[in-house]
């Protein structure tokens, strides 16, 4: 019974993954199923510190370890301090900077706080590992490590790796270089000890995947398997992962959660089905539906609401969602009075601030024009006549408004708006 269910879930997931276009390469694939259908199967993909956060570009490898401990498999996240500390030059055109031993182990534990929202590491049947290869990369000795690992890998046989061919023209470090033998003897050391046997990763890293795969070989360590992701692309050409202000985090502190929402939410068309797929855990039957109304009522956007939603709530909960959806909505009514403080703290992150300190009250027509709004008082009195001024979501026409104490939202903000879609945030000390 207990190997019908596995064959079950097994099936069930290499079908989705393949629904899901989550399968770019794969090694010896009809033993690699073979093998998922009469065991668990541990895995890895392994996330190295460059930064203090994980991005959204990181998410595919994260939901596609989910999914393969949602199908009974032993997912391991490896988290890179000891290979963060050499840079991999996969998918770069320069070498990277090095930074210090304090400031990757600091990385490493921002990383290993991150993944812990995503993986199950509490499981009575499958649980989560959370690894770092500093714990045996730091050992090693130069000597050693050239004499028992370097040995096996040819000069030649690196040089026809992607990840350095790409590198040569502008020229590539030894230690850079070295990269790809560190990754390597990665899965060699968790086939050994935690009987890893598939390492997962993007499609940039198939060659230090396949690496991996010929030293275990080399070192008799037995079968593994290597299976790649696609990169994520934009039908528009541009770089997945970045929006106007930069890249969006999964740190809510490097990109706050209503950023981060509507990041989904302004999904082109082109994308959003994909993306649904890659990105939620969404049924082939919802995914379906969504992508019928993509083509029949576009304008409703159901299909990117559904993607926000999604997400948000896998990387950052059901509260954060909430809010992230009270401010979408009180962007839209000009209802701010509505939000929490902290949520309107959040709304205006990126509106244009103005901040006055020590006074009392001020005239609209005045502050109009000392926010920016306006270019003088004569336009600033044409566009409130017109009733193209709202303050803090309503509309005022009367040309002698006084600001004063009692429109500061939480005794500190005033909300400007002229027109649809121009804010302008009074910030009162």
């Amino acid at each position: 019974m207990a190997n019908d269910i596995a064959n079950r879930q097994t099936t069930d997931l290499l079908v989705d993954l393949e629904y899901r276009g989550l399968i770019q390469q794969s090694t010896n694939r009809e033993a690699l199923d073979e093998k998922l259908k009469k065991e668990r199967v541990a895995l890895y993909s392994g996330f190295d510190p460059t930064a203090d956060s994980l991005h959204i570009g990181h998410l595919l490898p994260v939901l596609t370890l989910v999914r393969f401990q949602k199908a009974g498999h032993l997912p391991i996240a490896l988290v890179g301090g000891g290979t963060g500390l050499i840079g991999d030059p996969s998918g770069r055109s320069t070498e990277r900077s090095l930074n210090t031993d304090d400031i990757v182990a600091q990385w490493t534990e921002s990383l290993k706080g991150q993944l812990s929202r995503f993986l199950d590491f509490e499981s009575k049947d499958n649980p989560a590992k959370l690894v770092s290869n500093y714990e045996w990369l730091k050992p090693l000795d130069a000597i050693s490590f050239l004499r028992d690992v370097g040995k096996y890998f040819t000069v030649n046989y690196m040089l026809a790796k992607d990840s350095v061919q790409s590198r040569l023209a502008n020229g590539i470090s030894f230690t850079e270089f070295s990269y790809m033998i560190l990754q390597a003897y990665d899965f060699y050391k968790l086939q050994q000890d935690h009987g890893c046997s598939l390492q997962i990763g993007g499609s940039d890293q198939w060659g230090n995947i396949t690496a991996g795969l010929d030293l275990i070989g080399k070192l008799g360590g037995g079968d593994a398997y290597g299976l790649t992701l696609p990169l994520v692309t934009k039908s528009d050409g541009k770089k997945f992962g970045k929006s106007e202000s930069g890249a969006v985090w999964l740190d809510r502190a490097k990109t706050p959660v209503y950023q981060f929402y509507q990041f989904w939410i302004n999904t082109d068309d082109a994308d959003v089905v994909k993306f649904l797929k890659y990105f939620t855990f969404l049924s082939p039957e919802q995914i379906a539906a969504l992508e019928e109304d993509v083509k029949t009522r576009p304008e409703q956007r159901n299909a990117q609401r559904a993607l926000a939603q999604e997400v948000t709530r896998l990387v950052h909960g059901q509260e954060a969602l909430d809010s992230a959806e009270n401010i979408t909505r009180a962007l839209f009514s000009g209802d701010f009075a509505s939000l929490s403080e902290a949520d309107l703290v959040e709304a205006l992150a990126e509106m244009p601030t103005t901040t006055f300190e020590g006074q009392a009250e001020t005239s609209l027509i005045d502050l109009v024009v000392a926010v920016g709004a306006a270019p003088s008082r004569r336009q600033a009195k044409q566009d409130i006549e017109s009733g193209a001024v709202h303050v803090n979501g309503t509309k005022q026409t009367a040309i002698d408004f006084v600001v004063g104490p009692e429109q500061r939202l939480y005794g500190t903000y005033v909300v400007l708006r002229r027109g649809k879609k121009n804010y302008y945030l009074a910030k009162f000390q």
